[in-house]
């Protein structure tokens, strides 16, 4: 075996705690069908519904599709080493997780700061909404935000694929991601923490930032509206978004901006399979309890599909 490309992995997970197997595994694969269940219906509902054609839908509908890469990239994975005795990944499944985790993790803070300008635009600059908000304009700031993620992906995975392993295979960890990878190696990592800290903290501040920036204008927006359901609505549809910036920054925020080996391993764990399993599964549940147009495009698809049965 090549001391610093081995075949495989072994990802140790909750290895210690072996009792914890079934009753995760079970926990995965229910979030898993609920997480293709909801997203696919946002999509589903967002593209048929005559409705849902505004720019915030395009946004909901690229943020579900999202979700579905981000938790595909590891969930199957982590059901096959919780499901058996076998805990491997192979080098080049490993590689790949890597880069395809890391790039949508990235992709996923820039759109949900893309999000936040489309909701300040909405409610601050209603009457010009339509026209500033061009279908060209979504279609450019969601493909930026995929672009900027995989260079950063592109940056990050391939300097950390770089480091010399020294024969070590085990990774402690439900997959393959970044600081668990850079922990492995047996030579000085300094550059490579300095460089995932420093670039994080860029990709994860700059949108959150202008997330804040946003919703301190809308919020003054908000209070200026002279109809009490004005406020209601405007209210439901921007706290769908705040909700699930926090769901999704405040783990990223913990394990990505702080120096390497200050916190627990299990507490990490934990911490990203919440916002890689449970934020994707939470995201269309979110925006479809709060949100009555897509409760009233999801009645009509439903009666739709009802009704073309029975012809």
């Amino acid at each position: 075996m090549n001391e610093n490309f081995p075949e495989d992995f072994i990802l140790m997970g909750f290895t210690k705690y072996p009792w914890l197997d079934v009753p995760l595994f079970f926990a995965l694969l229910t979030s898993y069908m609920f997480t293709l269940l909801g997203n696919i219906a946002i999509i589903l509902v967002s593209q048929l519904d005559s409705q849902l054609q505004s720019p915030m839908y395009f946004f909901l509908t690229s943020l579900s599709f999202l979700d579905l890469c981000f938790t595909t990239t590891t969930v199957p994975q982590m059901l096959f080493n919780l499901g058996g005795p076998n805990k491997n990944i192979t080098y080049i499944g490993c590689m790949t997780q890597a880069y395809v985790f890391h790039w949508l993790g990235c992709t996923e803070c820039v759109l949900l700061g893309t999000m936040a300008l489309d909701r300040y635009v909405a409610v601050c600059k209603p009457l010009r909404y339509p026209v500033i908000m061009n279908h060209k304009l979504c279609w450019q700031l969601s493909s930026t935000a995929w672009l900027i993620g995989l260079a950063n992906s592109l940056l990050q995975s391939t300097l950390t694929v770089q480091l010399p392993l020294c024969g070590n295979q085990e990774l402690d960890h439900f997959f393959c991601e970044l600081p668990g990878l850079i922990k492995m190696a047996c030579v000085d990592t300094t550059v490579n923490e300095l460089t995932l800290a420093v670039v994080a903290t860029c990709l994860i501040m700059g949108p959150l930032s202008m997330i804040l920036v946003s919703y301190s204008y809308i919020a003054q927006a908000v209070f200026r509206i002279p109809s009490a359901d004005g406020r209601l609505k405007a209210f439901n549809t921007c706290s769908s978004h705040l909700l699930v910036v926090s769901l999704f920054y405040g783990p990223g925020i913990y394990i990505y901006m702080q120096p390497s080996g200050d916190s627990p391993q299990d507490l990490i764990k934990v911490l990203t399979l919440f916002y890689c399993v449970v934020t994707p599964m939470a995201n269309p549940f979110i925006y479809t309890l709060r949100n009555k147009d897509v409760k009233g495009a999801l009645r009509r698809l439903l009666r739709q599909a009802i009704l073309s049965k029975r012809i």
